[in-house]
């Protein structure tokens, strides 16, 4: 088979985006060239990163395909390259049509239009869960009525037309040992999502009062990464739970991480938006016990068949199956062991040796030389 050349420019070199090109490109057999900006500033990245790398490749010539993200304004790259510009995939890790908004923002229709523009000057778009593919088309036709007249409907079946979806690859081998369940006392729970507002921190601590008014105990392991100022929901954290709180903030180095995972009991999440989840794939991998949202991308991720385990309504259910899981866990003969080792093992479908021949396939498609 042919190795080809790709070029992949990621302008937020950050969290999924950064697993995704880093693991991309450590598995395929193409030859994939990576460039990157810092993983700060996303507004302004969307707005002007392709003006930058423009100017710093001026001549992308001898590449087979170019890759690159949804943060990044492919119709101004290729404005500024021409011809010159090589077949482009664009993996879609978010969109600005769903994308929640900070509290007291209000919505900057032009990311919207960037990432339809982006998408029509795309060869190939690919999202990376079929929920947020639903979501983008769902909420597409009311976007383009935002618009007073002369809508431009036909965009929607264009993107359409040239869209697919594939997971993104995680870090782990099928072959990589399951951990037995830890019958930690008390046991740990793990946030491994960014610490932004549409995580929902500010709910994960709430459900963490009511368990803790009802007498159980944990311990904490607040992971994930943290892009600019800390959210108060974590400052207050810290100062109620400080003696519990056994690791506060990033951890950089991939064992160290994957060893916090390994103590954990349970992985929690309260988000509001969620597009995939490597987090959780990550932490459920590792032997963590998962109580997620019923909805967003988590059903697709978990077979049906944990979905009444691990997946709940409301408020109300998130405290009563973190409730159980902190109590039952931890006993000798606890029922959950078995149902968290399959879980666990379910999750080999996201490793990248599992998926990487499906993205080798779309980059031969891209440039030109599949058999």
């Amino acid at each position: 088979m042919r190795r080809g050349r790709f070029l992949f420019l990621e302008p937020f070199f950050g969290g999924s985006h950064r697993e995704f090109a880093e693991g991309l490109i450590e598995h395929s057999r193409h030859e994939i060239e990576l460039r990157t900006l810092p993983a700060r500033f996303w507004k302004w990245r969307l707005r002007g990163a392709a003006l930058y790398l423009a100017g710093k490749l001026p001549e992308p010539r001898g590449y087979d395909g170019l890759i690159t993200s949804d943060l990044l304004s492919l119709a101004d790259l290729k404005a500024m390259w021409g011809p010159a510009c090589p077949p482009a995939l664009v993996y879609f890790h978010e969109n600005q049509l769903t994308y929640p908004l900070a509290p007291g923002e209000r919505m900057d229709y032009q990311f919207g239009f960037t990432d339809i523009t982006t998408a029509l000057a795309a060869d190939r778009v690919l999202f990376n869960s079929r929920s947020h593919f639903e979501a983008f088309f769902a909420e597409l036709p009311g976007f383009l009525k935002r618009m007073p007249e002369y809508r431009p409907r036909w965009v929607i079946e264009a993107i359409r037309g040239r869209s697919g979806v594939l997971s993104p690859g995680c870090r782990f081998a099928p072959s990589d040992p399951i951990p037995l369940p830890l019958p930690a006392r008390p046991p740990l729970v793990v946030w491994n999502h960014r610490w932004e507002f549409d995580k929902d921190p500010g709910a994960f601590f709430s459900a963490l009062e009511e368990v803790d008014a009802r007498g159980v105990g944990f311990e904490l392991a607040l992971l994930g990464e943290n892009y600019q100022k800390v959210p108060k929901a974590f400052l207050s954290a810290r100062e109620r739970w400080g003696n519990r709180i056994l690791q506060y903030g990033y951890v950089e180095d991939r064992a160290r991480y994957r060893q916090w995972l390994e103590r954990g009991a349970v992985v929690v999440s309260t988000a509001r938006q969620e597009n995939f989840g490597i987090a959780v794939v990550e932490a459920v991998r590792r032997g963590c016990a998962p109580v997620l949202p019923a909805r967003l991308s988590y059903p697709e991720l978990l077979p049906p068949a944990f979905h009444g385990h691990f997946l709940y309504e409301n408020e109300e259910e998130l405290v009563e199956k973190l409730l159980r899981l902190l109590v039952e866990l931890p006993l000798p003969d606890s029922p959950w062991g078995g149902r968290i080792r399959s879980l666990a093992r379910s999750m080999n479908r996201y490793a990248w040796g599992n998926l990487i021949e499906a993205y080798d396939a779309e980059l031969d498609r891209l440039g030109g030389f599949a058999s």
